[in-house]
């Protein structure tokens, strides 16, 4: 399917669980202005979210019936999508996938900060030490277009916004 010509680039921002996608994204959307799309805030709305997962303490997200609502959303550009997971977004809806990643230092305190314990702590402690995402989002995209970010520091979340924001900016100048 041919993709339409936007006039801004669509991103997503993808990483395991703790690794401070949430606050790059509202920063982010705060500087440029671009709609932050939370997957997980656009599951609940519009009713994508299928039964519990008991082990992982969580609803199953329902693909099919999310990427139904999504895509009117995408077409004109200008989205920052906030989502774990990556591969089953279509490629024609991202010009640009940042990975950010932290040490395992950093996010094991920021997961047991938010509650996560047992299993589910585990699973993403690994998921972040095998690269799983970032090899997600590399197997998904054009290589081209994926960039990883690490994000331990204040320092770092300052930086990767500088980083982002200019790649927009070079995206607008290559694309219009």
């Amino acid at each position: 399917m041919q993709s339409v010509p936007r006039s801004l680039p669509n991103i997503l921002i993808t990483g395991t669980p703790g690794v401070g996608k949430s606050t790059i994204c509202k920063m982010l959307s705060e500087r440029t202005k671009f709609i932050w799309r939370e997957v997980s805030k656009l599951a609940e709305e519009y009713n994508c979210l299928d039964e519990y997962d008991p082990e992982y303490q969580c609803p199953f997200l329902n693909e099919d019936k999310l990427l139904d609502v999504m895509e009117g959303m995408m077409v004109k550009g200008g989205n920052i999508v906030d989502y774990h997971g990556s591969e089953f977004f279509p490629e024609r809806w991202f010009d640009g996938v940042f990975v950010i990643r932290t040490s395992n230092t950093t996010l094991y305190d920021r997961l047991k900060e938010r509650g996560y314990s047992g299993k589910k702590l585990e699973d993403n402690i690994q998921c972040e030490i095998f690269e799983t995402l970032l090899e997600e989002a590399q197997s998904s995209y054009k290589p081209e277009i994926v960039k990883e970010l690490q994000n331990d520091t204040q320092e770092q979340l300052l930086t990767n916004i500088d980083t982002i924001v200019e790649w927009i900016e070079r995206w607008k100048e290559n694309n219009l």
